[in-house]
Parts: C-alpha cells; sequence; structure tokens
C-alpha cells in the first residue's frame, strides 16, 4: 500500500504537490492561457501567436520562453522561423478544465453541460 501512495500523484502528501502549485503560477497569466488555448490545434509562428493573442512578437516570446522553460512547449525551427506547440495534451486539458470551472461561477448552467446540439447553435 505505501508503493502505492509513492507511485500516486494524487494523495495530499504527493511530492508533486508543490510542482502542481507551480504549474498554477505558470498559468496565472492571460496571456499564456490563451497562447495555449492558441496552440490546442497544432504548432503556430511566434508572429501568428502574436496576432491571435493581440500582443507584440516581443511579449508573446518573452512568455512562450517560460511556458518552454516550464515544458508546457516545445519548438521546432524552420529556416529563421520557429513554431511553438504544446508539449502534451495535459496544458491543453488544464486550460479547458479551468475556463469550465469558470464558467460555473457564473451561476446557471454553463455551456459545457448543454446538450451538444445546444451549444452548436
Amino acid at each position: 500500500m505505501d508503493a502505492d501512495k509513492q507511485i500516486c500523484g494524487r494523495e495530499p502528501d504527493s511530492q508533486y504537490v508543490e510542482l502542481a502549485v507551480e504549474v498554477f503560477a505558470m498559468l496565472a497569466d492571460a496571456t499564456r492561457v490563451r497562447l495555449i488555448l492558441a496552440l490546442r490545434d497544432g504548432e503556430l509562428s511566434v508572429n501568428h501567436l502574436a496576432d491571435i493573442v493581440d500582443k507584440t512578437p516581443a511579449a508573446v516570446s518573452q512568455h512562450l520562453a517560460k511556458l518552454r522553460l516550464a515544458r508546457f512547449v516545445t519548438t521546432r525551427q524552420e529556416g529563421t522561423r520557429v513554431f511553438y506547440r504544446l508539449e502534451n495534451e495535459h496544458a491543453s486539458q488544464l486550460v479547458s478544465d479551468a475556463i469550465f470551472q469558470a464558467e460555473h461561477s457564473l451561476g446557471g448552467v454553463p455551456r459545457h453541460h448543454h446538450p451538444l446540439s445546444e451549444t452548436s447553435a
């Protein structure tokens, strides 16, 4: 049983709790959340991401550098252009879940609880 606890990172005394807090701290920035949302469908260049999030390429590069250091995103270089993509599906899922939780804070029935036919209208 003790071996199971060491393997599972979801126990209250897990060594991963502090790292999880760092993950939340990294996402405590609207631009970074928007960048992760923009990268859900695949890789994009800094300039394209800057257009999407309505920030300068320099500002976006700084945010992407932090996300890369935290292993949220990875890069691919093509000539002089650098393309960013999500490292794995967890960042996207985490941001989606946070948005769903935010929808709950508005009261009523959140959009994500509506049947698919109602949300596609």
